[in-house]
């Protein structure tokens, strides 16, 4: 599976997709990613991005020509375009899901400044924001959305049954707690110890241990 990004800060992403989980992801070429360089879209000599918005107000919009070169340049038939906004779907397991099985390659659009030349949106499969307040470009959650994606490929974990019992496996759910060595911490006076039935050696009463502290929450 591939995923693309449109950015003017390449180098963010590529230093997240060339590190940890990922990162081997990407060595044992699991997927590929490719960090689009905006400014290589441009056609002056300053390589400008965006400019004043029609109607007035604060701030910089993003230009339509760069981002529809960057993608008729980078897209193929197959892509999903997604426009990282404020304004999309919120973005949660499920849909991570429904993006992992079709694995279809995904190619993000970040803006910057006030946001993006609406005309962008005709060119574009899904608005997808990650949570309900602003950031200062859309790389991070292009980088949460693949992260997510990644992770529930064939292969890119070490151990498959991570996804089965992690917070979200199950619409509502979150995980039960986790503990490891060693067994009793003591600070301050104060002693912290893991539960005596974790190191009971009873796999049933350990299944239904985690079964009762699995956190429910409104869907």
């Amino acid at each position: 599976m591939t995923f693309k990004v449109i950015t003017i800060f390449p180098e963010i992403i590529e230093a997240y997709l060339k590190t940890g989980v990922l990162g081997r992801a990407v060595k044992k070429k699991i997927i590929e990613f490719k960090a689009i360089n905006l400014r290589d879209f441009t056609s002056d000599k300053h390589k400008t991005v965006d400019d004043t918005p029609y109607g007035g107000g604060a701030g910089m919009v993003m230009k339509f020509e760069p981002i529809y070169k960057a993608l008729k340049k980078n897209k193929k038939p197959k892509d999903k375009v997604i426009l990282l906004s404020a304004k999309g779907k919120r973005w949660n397991q499920q849909l991570a899901k429904k993006y992992a099985k079709a694995g279809s390659s995904m190619i993000f659009i970040c803006g910057r400044y006030e946001g993006i030349d609406e005309r962008v949106l005709n060119f574009v499969d899904e608005e997808i924001s990650i949570g309900d307040y602003v950031l200062s470009g859309g790389e991070l959650g292009a980088l949460t959305i693949i992260d997510s994606v990644a992770r529930l490929l064939p292969k890119v974990l070490g151990n498959k049954e991570s996804l089965t019992t992690e917070s979200h496996s199950e619409k509502g759910i979150l995980e039960y707690p986790q503990y490891t060595k060693p067994e009793k911490i003591i600070l301050n006076k104060k002693t912290y110890k893991v539960p005596p039935v974790l190191l009971s050696g009873n796999h049933k009463k350990i299944a239904e241990w985690r079964s009762k502290k699995q956190k429910k929450i409104k869907a």
